[in-house]
């Protein structure tokens, strides 16, 4: 019988070389699910496949076992992804909170303290028992050392549910600490400023907001009639948002308003001069008063405190703005009638002016002051048309006294 050798080896190769490809087709498949679900818990040595397979793999890569190769693909998938992992652990730590206070946004809201005060406490000791007592109301006077004694004995008029703080206009602080309250106080020193270039710099209404009262007053008032509890009680029963004790009518008056009655507790409207007031619910014949001895509830504070201007100092003009940040501003905006004070009209501030082309230091002050009342009163315009042309609205027709 005749051999058939060439045929029968090619016979076998045949069949040989389709399994081979069926396995590698099934590893390939294998690997790869394997790599996809990258379970954690799986170990690749724990992973065992037909021997076939191993060798086949080995032939095509000599020098390295199947094995070998198995675990440095499963090592670098599981790096690649824990890498990916960590990035995203990264990012998801970062804290960005848009809510927070401009600033703050990368901190926890739970760390964030946004308002502060002028609670004084102790170097030592716990926190928690440093404030005995916690002011409510927070009182100011722009002072110099010649209204010494007139300060004292305003302070006095004041409880210790009032914290007091003193603007320093002549740099004389130490002199102060005779009086015991003096201790107690904050002091702040700047020479030749007036109030409210102070109240813009240290009375920001985040710094003033744990007080629900804000006293920003002249050095040169007399207090005899007057009681800062008493104050407040009537301020609370009537709901003034911005107020001031009635000024004693004989000395120191400017505007109708602001004079005492001397037949009730409380008045908001007035009479003034014919032609003073386009509409009786306008300053000054109402949602007036005078920048001397003014009180501002917190959240009316927040407001003026943003409408006063940098560079203008003294105020003047600034009570007839008032009326913007309350409403109804006619019946938010009072005199206390009851509780009054005499404007003793020192020219103390005055005095801290320079004498220029021969006239008292006063002159010069004085001349400032009206200057920056028209300028006020033209950024004041300039800005409400603004908005109402950007709104598309007419605005207004109001007329202030000049």
């Amino acid at each position: 019988m005749a051999k058939l050798p060439v045929v029968a080896r090619s016979a076998v190769r045949k069949p040989n070389e389709t399994m081979r490809l069926i396995v590698v087709t099934i590893v390939g498949a294998v690997f790869g699910f394997f790599i996809g679900i990258s379970f954690p818990t799986v170990s690749i040595t724990k992973l065992h496949f037909p021997s076939s397979i191993v060798s086949y793999i080995e032939d095509k890569n000599s020098g390295l076992s199947a094995q070998a190769i198995l675990n440095h693909a499963w090592t670098a998938a599981r790096n690649s992804r824990g890498n990916d992992s960590k990035l995203n652990s990264i990012d998801n730590l970062k804290i960005y909170v848009p809510t927070n206070p401009r600033g703050a946004e990368s901190l926890a809201p739970g760390i964030v303290v946004p308002e502060s005060d002028f609670h004084q406490h102790r170097l030592w000791g716990n926190p928690d028992e440093d404030l005995l007592l916690k002011p409510k109301y927070l009182v100011t006077f722009t002072v110099g050392i010649s209204q010494k004694e007139n300060i004292n004995r305003a302070v006095k008029k004041f409880s210790n549910n009032f914290a007091i703080m003193l603007f320093h206009y002549d740099g004389r602080v130490t002199e102060w600490d005779e009086f015991e309250w003096s201790k107690r106080a904050v002091h702040v020193s700047a020479r030749k400023q007036a109030k409210w270039w102070y109240a813009k710099r240290f009375l920001h209404p985040d710094i003033v907001a744990a007080y629900e009262y804000i006293f920003i007053w002249d050095e040169d008032l007399g207090v005899d009639h007057f009681n800062g509890e008493e104050y407040i009680k009537l301020v609370n029963k009537h709901q003034l948002e911005i107020s001031q004790p009635g000024l004693e009518p004989d000395r120191g008056l400017t505007w109708q308003m602001t004079k005492r009655r001397g037949d009730r507790q409380v008045h908001m409207v007035t009479e003034e001069r014919e032609g003073w007031c386009s509409d009786p619910h306008v300053p000054p014949c109402a949602g007036f008063v005078e920048i001397m001895a003014p009180v501002f509830s917190r959240d009316a504070w927040r407001c003026v405190w943003h409408m006063i201007q940098n560079d203008l100092v003294h105020g003047w003009g600034l009570d007839f703005a008032l009326r913007k940040c309350v409403e109804p501003a006619h019946e938010k905006i009072g005199v206390i009638d009851s509780q009054w004070i005499v404007h003793q009209v020192v020219p103390s501030l005055g005095n801290q002016g320079q004498s220029e082309n021969g006239r008292a230091p006063w002159e010069g002050v004085r001349e400032r002051c009206r200057k920056e009342w028209g300028i006020f009163q033209t950024r004041m315009a300039e800005a409400d048309k603004a908005y109402y042309e950007m709104m598309g609205v007419t605005p207004p027709n109001v007329t202030f006294v000049s």
